[in-house]
């Protein structure tokens, strides 16, 4: 059972064995996050519900994580950052039902970015919330800076001049 967790929670051997694990984490869940969203065509609103449980899931599988490696978020747990890139992509509703364009990859690779800021810099809120006790602090810090990503996402793409005109 143990390994099972350690699994889950390093996402295999991505959290392991690779640099940069919560990037590397991001990455993949934006890359799934890609497959359903524009080659299976699914509305994000519904992948950020269908990761909701993922989310959920994520607080005791991180909590007991955390037990086994006996650090408190260690890096190469990224069950998180993985379980909440959807929501970063939330205000890209539209431009995600459109077909895919030069300009969807440009707006999910900003995305991508923001997430990692607010991930690594972790502004007072999110480093707030770090200091839940347990999973809790691994999981809502995270979602927090999806939630920071996405209102910036949505700032830059509602008040950007015409860039792809």
């Amino acid at each position: 059972m143990n390994r099972a967790v350690l699994f889950f929670a390093t996402l295999g051997p991505i959290g392991k064995n690779l640099p940069a694990p919560g990037t590397m984490g991001s990455l993949a869940g934006t890359i799934f996050f890609m497959i359903l969203a524009l080659l299976m065509g699914w509305p994000v609103h519904l992948i950020a519900i269908g990761f909701i449980p993922l989310f959920l899931i994520g607080i005791p599988l991180c909590t007991r994580a955390e037990i086994l490696l006996d650090r408190n978020d260690p890096g190469e747990v990224i069950w998180d950052e993985f379980c909440v890139i959807p929501f970063v992509f939330l205000p890209l509703a539209n431009l995600l039902q459109q077909p895919v364009s030069k300009e969807t990859f440009i707006w999910i690779g900003i995305g991508f970015i923001l997430f990692r800021f607010f991930d690594v810099a972790k502004p007072w809120v999110i480093r707030s919330a770090q200091k839940l006790p347990r999973g809790w602090g691994v999981m809502i810090d995270d979602l927090l800076a999806a939630g920071a990503s996405a209102l910036v996402l949505w700032a830059l793409k509602t008040f950007s001049l015409s860039f792809f005109s």
